[in-house]
This record gives C-alpha cells, sequence and structure tokens, in this order.
C-alpha cells in the first residue's frame, strides 16, 4: 500500500488532522514526532517539518528514507505575494523557487547548483486533485469565517511558490523580493520557508510531491497580526478539509 506523509510547519496547521487517523501509532525519526494511521483507507504519515528549509529536508529524508514515504503533500499557511492573491485564499503549488538562493557567479542567481534548474515541479497527477479538493474544501466552508479571519469564498489560485529561510514581513521587503524574482523571470504567488526545499527532496528521491497554502497574510507590514488565530480558525479547517477531499480522490483513482 503506498503511504501518504502529510507535513505542515506547524502544530496548530495540522490541528485535526490527528483526530481523522485510525490506530494512530507514534513513532520517532530525527528528532520528529511521526504519526501512522490509516485514513479512508490510505496508509498516512503525519508529521512536522519544523520551520525553515533545512529542518523540511530533514523531515522529508526520514519520512520517505525510514518509514517509506511513497507520496509527500506540505500544507500549512504562507504569504501572499501576486496579484489578486487575498488573506484566506487557497496556493496550490505548481512548482517551487528559492527566493533566497544565489551561488552566482559559478551559477545564475536562483539557479540549484549542479541540477540546471531554478524551478522544482510538483507531481501534476497529485497537483490536479490537489485544486479539485481545494475547490471542494473552498465551496464547502463558505461563509464560515468572518471578514477579519478570511474572504466568505476563497479564491483557489494556482503557480508558483517561492520559498527561503526568511518571514517576509516588511513591504519594503516584500517589494525587492518581488522585484529580484521578476529579474529573473519568476512571478510568485505565495512565500513561505519549507516547500522548495521539501520538493528538492522528493525530486531527488524520485517521490511524487504537492503542496496548498492558506493565504495568511500579504507579506507586508500586517503580516504578524492575529496570526495564531487565523491558523487555528482558517487555515487548520481548510487542511482537514482539503485533505479529507484529496484521500477520497485519491481513493476514486
Amino acid at each position: 500500500m503506498a503511504t501518504l506523509a502529510i507535513l505542515s510547519a506547524l502544530a496548530e496547521e495540522q490541528q485535526g488532522l490527528l483526530a481523522c487517523l485510525s490506530q494512530p501509532v507514534c513513532l520517532r525519526r530525527a528528532g520528529r514526532e511521526v504519526w501512522r494511521g490509516q485514513w479512508l483507507g490510505h496508509e498516512v504519515l503525519l508529521a512536522l517539518s519544523r520551520i525553515g528549509k533545512v529542518a523540511a529536508a530533514t523531515t522529508a529524508t526520514a519520512l520517505i528514507e525510514g518509514l517509506g514515504a511513497s507520496r509527500v503533500v506540505f500544507t500549512g499557511v504562507a504569504g501572499g505575494i501576486g496579484p489578486g492573491v487575498r488573506v484566506g485564499d487557497l496556493v496550490v503549488a505548481t512548482d517551487f523557487v528559492q527566493h533566497d538562493l544565489d551561488a552566482s557567479p559559478l551559477f545564475p542567481r536562483f539557479e540549484i547548483p549542479l541540477y540546471g534548474r531554478s524551478r522544482l515541479a510538483c507531481d501534476p497527477v497529485m497537483t490536479a486533485l490537489l485544486l479539485r479538493a481545494s475547490e471542494s474544501a473552498a465551496t464547502g466552508l463558505a461563509g464560515q469565517f468572518d471578514p477579519i479571519s478570511g474572504p466568505a469564498r476563497p479564491t483557489v489560485h494556482a503557480g508558483l511558490i517561492a520559498s527561503g529561510d526568511r518571514f517576509v514581513s516588511g513591504a519594503a521587503e516584500l517589494q525587492g523580493l518581488q522585484q529580484r524574482l521578476l529579474a529573473g523571470g519568476h512571478v510568485a504567488l505565495a512565500v513561505e520557508m519549507e516547500g522548495a526545499a521539501v520538493a528538492q527532496v522528493c525530486f531527488d528521491y524520485g517521490v511524487p510531491f504537492a503542496a496548498v497554502r492558506t493565504i495568511s497574510d500579504r507579506a507586508d507590514d500586517a503580516a504578524h497580526v492575529d496570526f495564531p488565530r487565523f491558523v487555528r480558525d482558517v487555515a487548520s479547517p481548510y487542511a482537514q478539509a482539503i485533505m479529507t477531499a484529496f484521500l477520497r480522490l485519491l481513493s476514486s483513482r
């Protein structure tokens, strides 16, 4: 049976997912607490990547090498940086770029050394299912959140997500980041701190990877306003609804 690993950076982002597992068993790998169980007939591993690219890469490697994860999905929050991407919207990644990677002059800025590419694509089949699952969740939970928490009916976007080891939280910093990415030919919809690292590990192992992020802020000067409340009241319910729909879609394939 294929084993699906579901990763998030923070415990609050996975709140409610553990309750969906039947007969969960706690394991430990690389200092991480991993829960293994069944969810809608699928073998599932739940784990926290922790924050940042190195921690996320360690977690992904431990799940693949040590626990046999054969598919990986990342769910959590991100800052919206693309036009029309609002707080409360959902962004399904088509590919990832590391916005803080610069090995020039040996390699072009953003290019992963010795990979010959700056972007790593997500698995197209899993991404298509995750898009459908996100649309289903957005419709099913529409109107349940007040305007402070998010829009009545979030928009589901699909596109590039940028990862880096920095919490982007200022308007000037955001503008500089967007300008640098654009100069490299990259128009990102969201920014976060883990996805590109997990994408690279999955690429190395040939493991299908997909990711969805709920937009918690616009990565500007208001990026830290009531973040805990948003994760608890919006991102966590969306993660549970999206992953439930995703697993049902996997079962129907």
